[in-house]
Formats: C-alpha cells, structure tokens, sequence
C-alpha cells in the first residue's frame, strides 16, 4: 500500500504535462472562474445570455463552457446528475432551492465552496451567497452533480485506456481538454518527456549545454540536460535532442521502466511476444514488460507498433499499469 501511494505521488508530477500539451486546470476551478466572472450581470425571467440571466439560464450558459448540456428549467435540472449530500458538496456542483417564487424546485446556482454558492438572483444579479442565508438556507432542496472526473466523450467505456484515463484523471493526474475531450490520439514530445521526468526526479543539471538544439534559454532546457546527464533519455548522433519530436512507442516503454524502477530481470531476450519486435532489438525487454503487466489490453497486440509516436492514451495505460506492478 505504501508503495502504490508513492508511486500516485510520483504519477502525479509525471503526468503534468507543461503547457506546449495545453492541458487544462481542472474542469470546476475552470467552471467557477468562468461563472464568477458574470458577477453584477442583471437578472433577467427567461434570460440565458450575459445580457441578463435567470437562474436555470445562467447555469446553461456557463456549464455549455465546459462542454455540459443542461436542461431548461432549475425543475428539469433537478433530474439529472448524481445526488450529493450537503456535507459532501464539492465546487461545480448544482444546488437546488423549493418554493422561492413557485412552489417546488424553483431555484438554482452552482456550489463555489465554504458554504456558499453564485445563481442568478432577482436582486442583485449574478450574485454569490451563503447557503446559511437568511432565505435561501430554509428553501435548500438538494445537489447534483454533473461533472464527474475522468470522463470523456472521446473515450468510450470500450477504450483500452478508459480505466487508465478515468482513474489518472479523477487524482488530477492527466486532464482532458477545453470541450471536454481527452484526444487519446495526441503525440508527446520528446521534449515534454524529459520535462515529465525530471518533474519526477527534480534534478539540477551541471550544465545547460547539452545539446545544439537546446539553447539555455529553452523551457526545456533544464530538463533535457538533467535527464541527459542522468541517462534517461539520449540525444542523437548529430548532437540534437529534437524536442519538438515525437517520442516513439519504443523510447516510452524504456521510459516507464526507467522512471518507476520496473527492473526486466523477468524478461528473457528470447520472449516471443510481438511479431515486430526482434529480440536482438534495443528496447525489446521494456518493451516485453509493456506487455507483461498491462491490465489494460492496450498493449496485449500481435505487434507493438515500435516506431509510432506514443500516444496520451498509451502513456495513460503505461503509467496506470506501471502503478499497479505488484
């Protein structure tokens, strides 16, 4: 057990990737800076736009943000999500309220935390208050939420990184995207693979000068020269690191096993496992060890694909497999 906390702190700092992946903050940090942002707007009956908002229309609007399509009215809103208990609410949960100005759930707003949540208030607006208040406390409904980590409508439960992608992300390991896709098909650099990893081991490099392509002035400067000299990630012939290339399938696999220590010690060189890849060839045991602990099926293939670009999907699956090595 203490291994495999370890190992999430460590998948953590891994898998944070730097801006050149453009990965997002969370979806309800995003959520709340987006509502927060509409404070002072009128209230206006029927209103879904910054012109002037009701409650159910102010929800529409900024949950549309995040790729969330809700219902028209706080009742019908009511019905759908997960129901969450008051002590359990977390920020971008909705919060309902009964019998304001019609009986029944009349009302409702976003939870932003201590105890207080923002909707569209006939009053003041686009407003922020406590559900303690005076008025709105007593006319507290119920929460839903609809938010729900590690979801994406680009991976199917039929994915092979589905478990992967869902459990990364529900810790904050690996987020998806603005319009709440994940892109499992996107590449990762080779210079967004050192930075990852040195994220991980957070070493000081004795020097910026490592390759001809990395200036000291390179974001990744630090990072590449730092995993150069540690041995995890080698440059080319020509001097070059290319960090603007993709890292290949072969490169992530002898990776993985380097960063979490997975040791091939239970890999022969005679294993047959892929048809691609020969046991005469660099990465083979790494890559044999891919196959061998993966839970996933994502890479229990006839071929390992050595050359293609290792994907956000096969480096979910690779680390979420690496963390439950048992």
């Amino acid at each position: 057990m203490k291994r495999l906390i370890s190992q999430l702190l460590i998948a953590g700092l891994l898998f944070t990737f730097l801006p050149v992946v453009q990965v997002q903050a969370s979806e309800d940090d995003r959520l709340l800076e987006y509502a927060k942002s509409f404070q002072g707007v009128p209230y206006k009956m029927g209103g879904s736009t910054p012109s002037g908002f009701d409650c159910s229309g102010f929800l529409i609007y900024v949950f549309k943000e995040i790729g969330i399509s809700l219902p028209r009215t706080a009742a019908e809103q009511y019905n759908i999500g997960t129901k969450v208990e008051r002590d359990d609410l977390q920020p971008g949960d909705l919060v309902f309220f009964s019998n304001t100005y019609k009986p029944g759930i009349s009302h409702s707003g976003i939870y932003v935390g201590d105890n207080s949540f923002i909707s569209a208030t006939s009053s003041k607006g686009i407003d922020i208050v406590s559900l303690s208040n005076s008025y709105w406390g007593p006319k507290y409904a119920g929460a839903k939420r609809v938010i729900t980590a590690g979801e994406y409508k680009d991976i199917p439960q039929s994915h092979f990184a589905y478990e992967a992608v869902k459990q990364l992300s529900t810790q904050q390991i690996i987020l998806g995207f603005e319009d709440q896709t994940f892109k499992p098909a996107d590449s990762v650099t080779r210079g967004q693979a050192a930075a990852i990893i040195n994220r991980v081991l957070k070493e000081s490099p004795k020097s910026l000068n490592s390759y001809h392509d990395v200036p000291a002035s390179s974001r990744f400067a630090k990072d590449i020269a730092a995993i150069k000299e540690l041995g995890i990630i080698n440059g080319f012939p020509d001097g070059t690191f290319r960090p603007e290339s993709t890292m290949t399938r072969a490169q992530m696999a002898v990776i993985v096993d380097k960063a979490f220590k997975l040791g091939t010690k239970n890999v022969t060189s005679a294993a047959a496992v892929y048809a691609d890849v020969p046991s005469s060839y660099w990465a083979h045991d790494a890559i044999v060890l891919m196959n061998k602990i993966d839970i996933t099926t994502g890479f229990k293939t006839e071929t390992y694909r050595i050359a293609d670009s290792a994907t956000r999907a096969d480096f979910s699956a690779a680390i979420y497999n690496a963390l439950h090595v048992k």
